[in-house]
């Protein structure tokens, strides 16, 4: 049984991580850290959000806060790593989200070098959803 991460701060800050001793999960983590009241994110919208991304128990790789602004995608429809997919629709808009995305929904064997993303890594994301249309 894997323990997920905790994450500092509150919907809009940005997150610092603390990881466990254990092994990352096998399969798809989702936590909400704080519920939303907004609608309901469904497949084929773009949605409107901040993030926070580390390799497991690693570095730190990206994060729109630091940015001062938000990012846009569809969401759905496989245009982002199938864990972001399957971890983002059907959550309520204005939630803060925790997600653990093993390799294989991830960025699997090849990993994204250029970003210090090993293959085979688990990425932690924290992720506020902002918005969607």
């Amino acid at each position: 049984m894997s323990t997920l991460p905790t994450a500092s701060g509150t919907f809009g800050e940005k997150p610092e991580l603390t990881f466990p001793e254990t092994a990352a999960p096998e399969e798809l983590q989702v936590l909400i850290l704080e519920q939303g009241d907004g609608e309901v994110v469904e497949a084929g919208q773009t949605i409107d959000v901040h993030y926070y991304g580390q390799v497991w128990d690693g570095a730190m790789f990206d994060n729109s806060y630091d940015r001062g602004s938000s990012i846009q995608f569809p969401i759905g429809v496989g245009a982002v790593i199938a864990g972001w997919d399957d971890a983002f629709v059907g959550q309520q808009l204005g939630s803060r989200v925790l997600v653990s995305i093993p390799p294989h929904l991830g960025y699997g064997e090849r990993g994204v070098p250029q970003a210090g993303i090993r293959g085979g890594d688990t990425l932690v994301f924290v992720v506020d959803l902002i918005g969607a249309g």
